[in-house]
């Protein structure tokens, strides 16, 4: 048997060239998988896919959807809650006996201190917390302690269902605030610490993290719902699909998570490897910079719709991986809007652009991650969408490299996915039809200010009404009309939802996957 310390200074030589191991042991789950869109791992400030599956695995929040049922939102570092939705409060009583990774306890002033790091750092996911109308100024208020309770208010007109929401997020994460602050530099908050070190009360602890290489956690002997069965889980920073195909195969890892479909099917016959697939609820999209003054006609996004082969691309190297979506909301979900009124059809196109006395070619350069599908995507519509006139240029960069420039809204278009942050429409509402302050020194993390795009004021109104609406079919409804809307007037073209395929050796068993990152549990994992 391969001891694990050997296992990871592998994962640190190149894979191209790493030779055939023994088996992994029984007690350790190591998995092959493209990490390069990690940009932080603090959960104050993670926002991105592969840092939302560490934060699941090493922290907890009040509520929760828990790896046993990811589809029903369930006690966390609270057992009960007390909801007053006329005074608009809840009141959440805290588990007995939980210890953070350092043997601290848990106490009710972690949790309120964690949310106030939040906002104290405005960092990309600090909004969801404003959507409870909570601040710096007023979160003493909001927010409030006593013993092992925790009382919290909103401001807003919203179901407490929302709310609930909202803090089952994974911003909400609570940290052992003794020991971060301990850890501070500088007025960080502790965060430059917390890159490299866990301080949360998850089923998993960090070991290790070097970035763009690899990721090692180990099992927490004392986490509340019971250790997890692996003692440790190594996640090796592999990009090429190739590459971890032939690490599964060979019995140097246990999981494969990036594989292409032709990679997939390759593993066919293979009785000691099987494929499992998970729907997602990621949407991938091509949106438009509003900075860029060729790209500000209308005639553009509406042309752009036509010129997406979206069938094409879901039958050949995106099947079994993505199906046609063209909704912010993913289907499968209350409120989707399923329609697909939109299809390849380059002469419709060309008639949009004439018709609006669209001056062509356009040459505009396209952002997009460094790894597939994305490179094949980033093609595809390279090919579709030039005998229109609009001519791409691909700029492709590792997943942090391509989210910090759309952050900092320097791109002309761009290639990317959106998850929600919690499981209500309003989390992807609020991202694509919704923009309170277009300037650039009014950071938002929604898609509608990073293209440097002011919906209609219209369609601002409708996202707050649909938000605030208490009758809840009446809610939904409101958001299928919004996604209407937003198919026909808005900088960007949503796409396809992502089908996950995640290939593991047979004897795993255990792994949960759900329908976003913030789903993927590994402390159910066994191999038997």
């Amino acid at each position: 048997m391969i001891h694990l310390r050997t296992l990871l200074a592998v994962s640190l030589v190149a894979l191209s060239t790493a030779p055939a191991l023994a088996a992994t042991p029984d007690t350790a789950l190591v998995v092959a998988q493209n990490i390069d869109d990690i940009v932080t791992i603090d959960p104050a400030t993670a926002y991105e896919f592969s840092s939302g599956e560490y934060v699941t695995n090493t922290y907890d929040q009040l509520v929760r959807y828990d790896a046993t049922d990811t589809t029903v939102l369930s006690p966390g570092l609270a057992t009960e809650w007390v909801i007053d939705a006329a005074n608009k409060t809840i009141v959440f009583t805290l588990r007995d006996g939980v210890k953070f990774h350092s043997g601290n306890p848990l106490r009710a002033e972690d949790v309120k201190g964690s949310w106030r790091r939040v906002l104290v750092l405005n960092k990309a996911p600090a909004f969801i917390l404003g959507n409870l109308g909570w601040t710096l100024d007023n979160l003493d208020q909001m927010v409030t302690t006593d013993g092992n309770t925790v009382t919290i208010k909103w401001a807003g007109d919203f179901a407490p269902s929302f709310v609930l929401n909202v803090l089952a997020a994974r911003v909400t994460s609570v940290v052992d605030l003794a020991t971060v602050m301990a850890n501070e530099k500088d007025g960080d908050q502790g965060t430059a610490w917390l890159n490299l070190n866990s301080a949360g009360t998850g089923p998993f602890k960090l070991r290790a993290f070097k970035p763009g290489e690899s990721l090692a956690l180990e099992s927490n002997p004392d986490y509340f719902a019971g250790a997890p069965a692996m003692k440790q889980v190594i996640v090796r920073h592999v990009a090429e699909a190739a590459t971890q195909r032939l690490l599964l195969e060979s019995g140097d890892v246990d999981m494969a998570k990036n594989l292409t479909p032709d990679q997939v099917a390759g593993l066919a016959g293979n009785s000691a490897v099987r494929v499992e697939t998970y729907p997602q609820a990621a949407v991938h999209w091509i949106s438009f910079n509003q900075k860029v003054d060729t790209l500000t006609n209308p005639a553009v996004w509406k042309a752009a719709r036509y010129l997406v082969n979206y069938q094409g691309m879901a039958d050949s190297f995106l099947k079994g991986q993505m199906e046609v979506h063209q909704a912010f909301w993913p289907k499968g979900f209350p409120g989707a809007l399923t329609d697909t009124p939109y299809t390849y059809d380059p002469e419709m196109a060309k008639k949009i652009l004439a018709d609006a006395g669209v001056q062509l070619p356009i040459k505009v350069t396209l952002d997009v991650i460094n790894a597939n599908p994305f490179n094949d995507m980033a093609q595809a519509l390279q090919q579709s969408f030039a005998p229109a006139g609009i001519e791409f240029e691909i700029l492709p960069g590792t997943g942090a490299q391509v989210i910090t420039k759309y952050r900092a809204r320097t791109h002309e278009a761009m290639l990317l996915y959106w998850g929600p942050d919690f499981m209500d429409p309003h989390s992807n509402a609020k991202a694509f039809a919704y923009n309170a302050d277009n300037a650039d020194d009014k950071y938002a993390s929604t898609t509608t200010w990073r293209n440097a795009w002011m919906p209609p004021a219209e369609i601002n109104t409708k996202t707050m009404a649909a938000l605030g609406e208490q009758d809840a079919e009446k809610r939904l409804q409101m958001y299928v009309e919004l996604q209407k809307s937003m198919q026909d007037e808005a900088p960007f073209v949503v796409m396809f939802q992502a089908v996950k395929q995640v290939a593991m050796a047979d004897k795993v068993k255990g792994f949960v996957n759900g329908a976003t990152s913030d789903f993927v549990f590994y402390r159910l994992v066994e191999k038997k």
